[in-house]
Protein backbone atom coordinates (compact mmCIF):
# COMPACT_ATOMS: atom_id res chain seq x y z
CA UNK A 1 0.00 0.00 0.00
CA UNK A 2 1.09 3.56 -0.78
CA UNK A 3 -0.77 6.72 0.10
CA UNK A 4 -1.12 7.51 -3.61
CA UNK A 5 -3.19 4.34 -4.13
CA UNK A 6 -5.89 5.64 -1.79
CA UNK A 7 -8.88 7.60 -3.10
CA UNK A 8 -9.80 10.70 -1.06
CA UNK A 9 -13.17 12.40 -1.47
CA UNK A 10 -16.00 14.14 0.34
CA UNK A 11 -18.56 11.93 2.09
CA UNK A 12 -22.30 12.53 2.04
CA UNK A 13 -23.47 8.92 2.39
CA UNK A 14 -24.76 7.83 5.79
CA UNK A 15 -23.05 4.44 5.75
CA UNK A 16 -19.71 6.02 4.87
CA UNK A 17 -20.10 8.39 7.80
CA UNK A 18 -20.92 5.40 9.99
CA UNK A 19 -17.61 3.85 8.92
CA UNK A 20 -15.85 7.07 9.98
CA UNK A 21 -17.41 6.80 13.43
CA UNK A 22 -16.19 3.21 13.71
CA UNK A 23 -12.67 4.25 12.68
CA UNK A 24 -12.74 7.01 15.29
CA UNK A 25 -13.43 4.36 17.95
CA UNK A 26 -10.63 2.18 16.58
CA UNK A 27 -8.01 4.96 16.55
CA UNK A 28 -8.72 6.73 19.85
CA UNK A 29 -10.46 3.92 21.77
CA UNK A 30 -12.78 6.45 23.41
CA UNK A 31 -15.59 5.39 25.69
CA UNK A 32 -18.97 5.58 23.93
CA UNK A 33 -19.79 8.74 25.89
CA UNK A 34 -16.81 10.56 24.35
CA UNK A 35 -17.27 9.48 20.74
CA UNK A 36 -18.40 12.10 18.24
CA UNK A 37 -21.69 10.46 17.21
CA UNK A 38 -23.03 9.80 13.73
CA UNK A 39 -25.55 12.61 14.17
CA UNK A 40 -22.73 15.15 14.47
CA UNK A 41 -21.14 13.91 11.25
CA UNK A 42 -24.50 14.36 9.51
CA UNK A 43 -24.95 17.86 10.96
CA UNK A 44 -21.42 18.87 9.89
CA UNK A 45 -22.20 17.83 6.34
CA UNK A 46 -25.50 19.75 6.33
CA UNK A 47 -24.21 23.07 7.75
CA UNK A 48 -21.15 23.65 5.60
CA UNK A 49 -18.52 21.48 7.28
CA UNK A 50 -16.48 18.69 5.74
CA UNK A 51 -16.54 14.93 5.99
CA UNK A 52 -13.50 13.79 4.01
CA UNK A 53 -12.68 10.10 3.82
CA UNK A 54 -9.82 8.07 2.40
CA UNK A 55 -10.84 4.80 0.73
CA UNK A 56 -8.86 1.66 0.01
CA UNK A 57 -11.37 0.13 -2.35
CA UNK A 58 -14.64 0.46 -0.43
CA UNK A 59 -12.97 0.48 3.02
CA UNK A 60 -12.62 3.75 4.92
CA UNK A 61 -9.01 3.90 6.17
CA UNK A 62 -8.85 7.58 7.12
CA UNK A 63 -11.12 10.56 7.59
CA UNK A 64 -11.26 14.23 8.49
CA UNK A 65 -14.19 15.98 10.19
CA UNK A 66 -14.56 19.78 10.09
CA UNK A 67 -17.28 22.18 11.22
CA UNK A 68 -17.71 25.86 10.37
CA UNK A 69 -16.72 28.44 12.97
CA UNK A 70 -16.78 32.21 13.46
CA UNK A 71 -14.45 34.41 15.48
CA UNK A 72 -13.12 37.98 15.30
CA UNK A 73 -15.36 38.82 12.37
CA UNK A 74 -14.11 35.90 10.27
CA UNK A 75 -15.68 32.63 9.15
CA UNK A 76 -13.34 29.64 9.16
CA UNK A 77 -13.34 25.85 9.32
CA UNK A 78 -12.49 24.04 12.54
CA UNK A 79 -10.91 20.67 11.75
CA UNK A 80 -12.05 18.66 14.75
CA UNK A 81 -10.69 15.21 13.89
CA UNK A 82 -8.26 13.52 11.53
CA UNK A 83 -7.72 9.77 11.80
CA UNK A 84 -5.71 7.22 9.83
CA UNK A 85 -5.86 3.47 10.45
CA UNK A 86 -2.64 2.23 12.05
CA UNK A 87 -1.29 0.15 9.16
CA UNK A 88 -1.84 3.06 6.73
CA UNK A 89 0.23 5.57 8.71
CA UNK A 90 3.65 7.02 7.89
CA UNK A 91 2.95 6.99 4.16
CA UNK A 92 1.74 10.58 3.74
CA UNK A 93 -1.98 9.84 3.91
CA UNK A 94 -2.72 12.28 6.74
CA UNK A 95 -1.05 15.09 4.79
CA UNK A 96 -3.02 14.19 1.67
CA UNK A 97 -6.29 14.43 3.60
CA UNK A 98 -5.25 17.86 4.91
CA UNK A 99 -4.34 19.06 1.40
CA UNK A 100 -7.71 17.86 0.08
CA UNK A 101 -9.30 19.73 2.98
CA UNK A 102 -7.43 22.90 1.98
CA UNK A 103 -8.47 22.65 -1.67
CA UNK A 104 -12.13 22.20 -0.75
CA UNK A 105 -11.99 25.08 1.75
CA UNK A 106 -10.42 27.45 -0.79
CA UNK A 107 -13.02 26.48 -3.39
CA UNK A 108 -15.70 27.59 -0.92
CA UNK A 109 -14.04 30.87 -0.02
CA UNK A 110 -12.43 30.01 3.33
CA UNK A 111 -9.01 31.49 4.09
CA UNK A 112 -8.42 29.84 7.47
CA UNK A 113 -8.63 26.33 8.91
CA UNK A 114 -7.92 25.76 12.59
CA UNK A 115 -7.49 22.65 14.68
CA UNK A 116 -6.02 21.73 18.05
CA UNK A 117 -3.17 19.32 18.71
CA UNK A 118 -1.28 17.93 21.67
CA UNK A 119 2.12 19.67 21.88
CA UNK A 120 3.60 16.46 23.32
CA UNK A 121 2.87 14.55 20.08
CA UNK A 122 6.13 15.04 18.19
CA UNK A 123 5.22 13.55 14.79
CA UNK A 124 1.93 15.42 14.66
CA UNK A 125 3.55 18.74 15.61
CA UNK A 126 6.16 18.29 12.88
CA UNK A 127 3.45 17.59 10.28
CA UNK A 128 1.35 20.57 11.30
CA UNK A 129 4.11 23.17 11.41
CA UNK A 130 6.87 21.98 9.07
CA UNK A 131 4.93 20.02 6.45
CA UNK A 132 1.67 22.01 6.31
CA UNK A 133 2.79 25.48 7.40
CA UNK A 134 0.36 25.98 10.27
CA UNK A 135 1.36 28.29 13.10
CA UNK A 136 0.38 28.19 16.79
CA UNK A 137 0.01 31.14 19.16
CA UNK A 138 -2.78 30.01 21.49
CA UNK A 139 -2.69 27.36 24.21
CA UNK A 140 -5.80 25.76 25.75
CA UNK A 141 -5.35 24.14 29.16
CA UNK A 142 -7.11 20.78 29.63
CA UNK A 143 -9.46 21.52 26.76
CA UNK A 144 -11.53 18.32 26.92
CA UNK A 145 -10.94 17.39 30.54
CA UNK A 146 -9.42 14.01 31.39
CA UNK A 147 -10.28 11.70 28.50
CA UNK A 148 -10.86 7.96 28.29
CA UNK A 149 -8.46 7.60 25.35
CA UNK A 150 -5.29 5.73 26.36
CA UNK A 151 -3.36 7.89 23.89
CA UNK A 152 -3.56 10.77 26.38
CA UNK A 153 -1.98 8.70 29.17
CA UNK A 154 -4.29 10.17 31.80
CA UNK A 155 -2.77 13.65 31.40
CA UNK A 156 -4.80 16.85 31.07
CA UNK A 157 -5.83 17.46 27.46
CA UNK A 158 -3.67 20.55 26.87
CA UNK A 159 -3.82 21.70 23.25
CA UNK A 160 -2.10 24.13 20.94
CA UNK A 161 -4.36 25.82 18.40
CA UNK A 162 -3.06 25.43 14.84
CA UNK A 163 -3.88 28.27 12.46
CA UNK A 164 -3.58 27.31 8.78
CA UNK A 165 -3.72 30.51 6.74
CA UNK A 166 -4.50 28.83 3.46
CA UNK A 167 -3.43 31.59 1.04
CA UNK A 168 -0.49 32.96 3.01
CA UNK A 169 2.98 33.20 1.49
CA UNK A 170 4.23 30.97 4.31
CA UNK A 171 1.84 28.11 3.50
CA UNK A 172 2.35 28.46 -0.25
CA UNK A 173 6.13 28.29 0.17
CA UNK A 174 6.11 25.34 2.59
CA UNK A 175 3.74 23.32 0.41
CA UNK A 176 6.22 23.82 -2.44
CA UNK A 177 8.89 22.18 -0.28
CA UNK A 178 10.65 25.25 1.09
CA UNK A 179 11.65 25.92 4.69
CA UNK A 180 10.01 28.77 6.55
CA UNK A 181 12.36 31.70 7.00
CA UNK A 182 12.16 33.55 10.31
CA UNK A 183 14.35 34.48 13.27
CA UNK A 184 13.91 31.96 16.15
CA UNK A 185 13.68 33.84 19.44
CA UNK A 186 12.77 30.96 21.74
CA UNK A 187 12.37 27.19 21.73
CA UNK A 188 10.28 24.60 23.58
CA UNK A 189 11.72 21.09 23.73
CA UNK A 190 9.84 17.77 23.86
CA UNK A 191 11.84 14.62 24.76
CA UNK A 192 11.36 11.55 22.58
CA UNK A 193 10.70 9.45 25.72
CA UNK A 194 7.41 11.29 26.30
CA UNK A 195 5.42 8.51 24.59
CA UNK A 196 6.89 5.84 26.86
CA UNK A 197 6.48 8.00 29.96
CA UNK A 198 2.80 8.65 29.18
CA UNK A 199 2.06 4.98 28.52
CA UNK A 200 3.69 3.64 31.70
CA UNK A 201 1.99 4.31 35.07
CA UNK A 202 5.30 4.35 36.95
CA UNK A 203 6.69 7.17 34.78
CA UNK A 204 3.50 9.12 34.12
CA UNK A 205 4.44 11.75 36.69
CA UNK A 206 7.57 12.46 34.63
CA UNK A 207 5.35 13.03 31.59
CA UNK A 208 3.20 15.38 33.67
CA UNK A 209 6.32 17.37 34.63
CA UNK A 210 7.16 17.79 30.94
CA UNK A 211 3.61 18.93 30.23
CA UNK A 212 3.71 21.44 33.10
CA UNK A 213 7.03 22.86 31.92
CA UNK A 214 6.00 23.20 28.30
CA UNK A 215 2.64 24.70 29.31
CA UNK A 216 4.39 27.45 31.25
CA UNK A 217 6.85 28.09 28.42
CA UNK A 218 4.12 28.37 25.78
CA UNK A 219 1.87 30.59 27.88
CA UNK A 220 4.73 33.02 28.59
CA UNK A 221 5.89 33.03 24.97
CA UNK A 222 2.41 33.63 23.60
CA UNK A 223 1.88 36.44 26.11
CA UNK A 224 4.97 38.03 24.54
CA UNK A 225 3.33 37.78 21.08
CA UNK A 226 5.52 34.94 19.87
CA UNK A 227 4.20 32.11 17.70
CA UNK A 228 5.37 28.57 16.98
CA UNK A 229 6.69 28.88 13.42
CA UNK A 230 9.15 26.01 13.11
CA UNK A 231 9.78 22.50 14.38
CA UNK A 232 12.94 20.42 14.53
CA UNK A 233 13.51 16.72 15.21
CA UNK A 234 16.94 15.31 16.01
CA UNK A 235 18.38 11.85 15.35
CA UNK A 236 17.15 10.60 18.74
CA UNK A 237 13.56 11.65 17.94
CA UNK A 238 13.39 14.63 20.29
CA UNK A 239 11.21 17.52 19.16
CA UNK A 240 11.81 21.24 19.40
CA UNK A 241 9.32 24.04 18.71
CA UNK A 242 10.91 27.21 17.32
CA UNK A 243 9.11 30.43 18.20
CA UNK A 244 9.35 33.83 16.58
CA UNK A 245 7.30 36.81 15.38
CA UNK A 246 4.57 36.35 12.79
CA UNK A 247 2.74 39.24 11.18
CA UNK A 248 1.58 37.80 7.85
CA UNK A 249 -2.05 37.16 6.92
Amino acid sequence: MTADSIVIRLCHDLEEMRACVALQKEVWNFSDAELVPLRMFVVADKIGGQIIAAFDGTEVVGFGLSIPGYRDGRSYLHSHMLAVRQNYRNAGLGRRIKLFQRDDALARGFKLIEWTFDPLEIKNAYLNIERLGAIARRYNINQYGITSSPLQGGLPTDRLVAEWWLKSKRVDSILKGNKSEFKPLQSVSIPAQIYEWKATPSTRERAKEIQDRTRDEFLKAFADNLAALGYERDEEGNGNFLLGKWEER
